[in-house]
């Protein structure tokens, strides 16, 4: 077996292992999926009370923009979050299962195992985001005939790649602190939720907030996917989301990888992987 296939195995190992925790916890993966379906549904019923909430008269293409626009923030966001958590928890799931050890002691490599990890948060991150997407689909209708549906797409691949490069920095937290290391993911991701402009423009954002937005990769693949399916832009358009992106992405997968790698050496020498907090 030659040392390639041997790699791609073991990257589908963490994938089937992980699907097979989903399927240990069903039932809080169901109880997830209906909070997420809740949630979806409550903030684009607010898109559609849009016109009894401010007293303003507005036509039905208007507020069908504003649900619109409200329902891609709540998905894109979920795919986000979707994909980030699953990276970023892969160490607290280590930790819950009591597999810690064994996984850090087995003969493979730690980009194969954060490569299995991340596979996983995506497809995942899309089968759960698109289960979201037919319920509210039957409580909605949804014009896309002018949508670039590729342009979308390839938007949203980018944003992937940059949440894959955070999602690496955070997971170091749960390995370095194992009572509150999860917690803190947590933080980051809510702070990444607020300046983003998941709901609502970033130019409503405070001055300097609106600098943090700037940074944030979040906003990018919002305003690419809204663009591209509520405006229609062209694949040109859309580079000026994609490129920020892929930089980001550029840097922060090498770089989280890299201090993934020292905060492990350290994990292990002062005996953090041992403790289940």
């Amino acid at each position: 077996m030659s040392v390639f296939t041997r790699q791609v195995g073991v990257t589908y190992a963490f994938v089937e292992r992980n699907f097979n925790l989903v399927k240990r916890y069903w039932g809080w993966e169901v109880v997830w999926l209906v909070y997420s379906i809740v949630n979806a549904l409550s903030i684009t019923f607010i898109g559609k009370a849009s016109a009894a909430i401010t007293g303003q008269a507005m036509t039905q293409l208007e507020i069908d923009t504003v649900i619109l626009y409200l329902l891609l923030g709540t998905l894109v966001w979920h795919y986000l979050a979707m994909v980030f958590g699953g990276i970023s928890d892969m160490i607290a799931w280590e930790r819950w299962e009591g597999t810690i050890e064994y996984t850090f002691m087995a003969p493979i490599s730690r980009f194969t195992h954060m490569i299995g990890s991340t596979l996983f948060s995506l497809i995942y991150g899309l089968l759960h985001t698109a289960l979201i997407l037919a319920v509210v689909a039957l409580f909605f209708h949804l014009d896309l005939s002018q949508a670039n549906l590729m342009g979308a797409t390839m938007v949203l691949l980018a944003g992937s790649v940059s949440f894959v490069g955070l999602g690496i920095v955070a997971s170091v937290m749960p390995l370095l602190f194992p009572e509150r290391g999860a917690q803190m993911t947590h933080i980051i991701k809510a702070s990444i939720l607020l300046v983003s402009g998941v709901y609502y423009p970033i130019e409503v954002l405070p001055g300097w907030m609106q600098k943090v937005a700037t940074v944030s990769p979040a906003t990018y693949v919002l305003q690419g996917v809204r663009a591209a399916l509520i405006e229609g832009a062209s694949l040109g358009d859309l580079l000026r989301f994609v490129w920020p992106l892929l930089i980001i992405g550029a840097i922060m997968v090498p770089v989280g990888v890299h201090v993934f790698g020292v905060c492990e050496r350290y994990a292990k020498r002062t005996g953090r992987l041992k403790r289940n907090g």
